[in-house]
């Protein structure tokens, strides 16, 4: 008997142009603190500030994108975040040189990217077949996950020059790209039951509930990660190694692609307790190693290590969120997970650049591998044990 398919157009479509928002989000992530310092002289804080009023628009969308996607189809929600997104990123050209407007385009940005990354995600969880969903959201969260990488070694490849038309046009082609990309997929939207409309929206319209634990531990890994893509070029040209920086995160690419096939057959598999514990004390670990470092070898070992966990951490957190929500929930479940995951990297980068601002970088590093651990902390309670519990009491019937 054939195995369903999973690389089928529609799949294909919505991994470009996921890929392609979350690369142009990573390279402006990267560079844009950059141009703060250098073009606006600004300092740490303000380099946070940059990243964060997007974040900040993110999580404020992201509270209802999923609801949206629920409700009026993944395919539409997809085309409008799409096109706003574009619309945002051509903005830039007329706001560079102003940081009241700069951030305001920051801020719609922002939520232009929760609502496509919403759509396309529960878009990509939809086509794919029951039977290899854990595999399928595997290969998916590889493409993002490259793009958390790719995007900012190709940032700093453009910003090399320091010039940030060149920037902003490149980015400008890579977005109208995506939204292409969403306009060619053919999605079969669930038909909606009609519902008397209420009074008061409720916060569970809005979060799935069931999605909430293991998006709280997202939070606390995206808050650790934020010191990477927006502090390591800064933190490298302090160590006098900045042509080190790029090549990082190439190795960080390479561990996730090499090692992502096995990882999501692994998730379909086994328990999610065997590759949470191992991989977020690797991780722990080579960011401490990061902030001990002095060589461009320390620096790429940690890099690779920390790519490799963070290849098994976050599609392992996803599929969770997706496999422990109801089936029509699974826009809301996105949501959530996604919205927790924002404000983590929000929050920790403003965070991040106040204790590199009052302290260094090497403190930094070591406070990003202390948020981490804590991280399993807040699994072990609000995951592992509820797990554990619901399995004893299935046990008994």
């Amino acid at each position: 008997m054939d195995r369903p398919r999973i690389w089928t157009k529609n799949f294909l479509y919505l991994c470009g142009s996921n890929f392609l928002i979350g690369m142009m989000f990573y390279m402006l992530a990267t560079v844009l603190p950059l141009y703060v310092q250098s073009g606006m002289h600004g300092n740490q804080q303000q380099m946070g500030l940059i990243i964060t009023v997007y974040v900040i628009g993110s999580v404020l969308a992201r509270i209802f994108s999923g609801l949206w996607v629920d409700c009026f189809g993944k395919k539409k929600m997809g085309v409008i975040g799409f096109a706003i997104f574009f619309i945002a990123t051509i903005s830039y050209f007329g706001v560079k040189d102003g940081i009241i407007l700069f951030l305001i385009v920051r801020f719609i940005h922002g939520m232009s990217y929760a609502v496509a990354s919403t759509a396309t995600n529960t878009a990509a969880i939809s086509v794919l077949p029951a039977s290899r969903q854990g595999e399928g959201i595997g290969y998916f969260s590889m493409f993002i996950s490259l793009a958390m990488v790719v995007g900012p070694s190709f940032g700093l490849l453009l910003w090399k020059s320091e010039n940030i038309y060149l920037l902003l046009s490149v980015v400008s082609i890579l977005s109208a790209i995506a939204f292409l990309l969403v306009l060619r997929v053919q999605l079969r939207e669930t038909k909606k039951t009609v519902t008397p409309v209420k009074k008061k929206l409720k916060w569970q319209d809005i979060l799935e509930i069931k999605a909430l634990p293991i998006s709280l531990v997202s939070f606390f890994l995206f808050f650790s990660y934020s010191s990477l893509s927006g502090f390591l070029a800064p933190y490298t040209k302090e160590l006098h190694q900045s042509s080190v920086t790029g090549l990082f995160f190439i190795v960080y690419a390479l561990m996730i692609v090499v090692f992502r096939p096995a990882v999501a057959k692994l998730f379909d598999r086994f328990k999610e307790h065997y590759l949470f514990y191992p991989s977020i004390i690797v991780f722990t670990a080579g960011m401490f190693l990061l902030s001990q470092a002095h060589s461009v070898g320390t620096i790429l070992i940690s890099g690779i290590i920390m790519g490799l966990s963070y290849g098994i951490l976050y599609p392992c957190f996803q599929g969770l969120a997706i496999k422990q929500s109801p089936a029509a929930r699974s826009g809301a479940a996105t949501a959530t997970f996604f919205l927790l995951s924002d404000l983590g990297y929000g929050l920790g980068s403003y965070f991040m650049g106040f204790t590199a601002f009052i302290s260094s970088y090497r403190i930094m590093y070591t406070f990003a591998a202390v948020i981490s651990l804590i991280s399993i902390v807040v699994y072990f309670i609000f995951h592992h044990i509820p797990e554990k519990k619901h399995q004893s009491v299935s046990t008994e019937f």
